[in-house]
């Protein structure tokens, strides 16, 4: 048995949940904030047979993807006043975890 941690966007995780419960995977949700941007992500929790795993991993990549957007950024002048542009970064995507469960009990 397998535990599969997946990181993905607030905006890619209600698409991700619907697509694992349709092939009747049990996902436990939880909210998180990380990285970068300080943006809220979403962390699945789902455990599997080892032969689903590619099959989970596929299904949360097909709904995850990723994108670039602008962001601002403050830069200091030399006469102490911030200026502000915007630059682009890469968002959404999933970052996944596989993990070995030595035990797994249902009480």
């Amino acid at each position: 048995m397998k535990l599969i941690l997946a990181i993905v966007s607030n905006d890619d995780a209600p698409a991700v949940n619907r697509s694992l419960n349709k092939e009747r995977f049990q996902v436990t949700k939880l909210s998180t904030t990380g990285g970068f941007l300080k943006a809220g992500n979403t962390t699945l929790m789902i455990g599997t047979d080892d032969d689903k795993v590619d099959h989970v991993i596929k299904l949360i990549a097909s709904q995850s993807s990723r994108r670039t957007q602008l962001v601002p950024s403050a830069t200091t002048m030399d006469v102490g006043m911030y200026s502000s542009f915007p630059i682009e970064v890469t968002v959404g995507g999933a970052t996944v975890f596989v993990l070995d469960v030595d035990r797994f009990q249902k009480v």
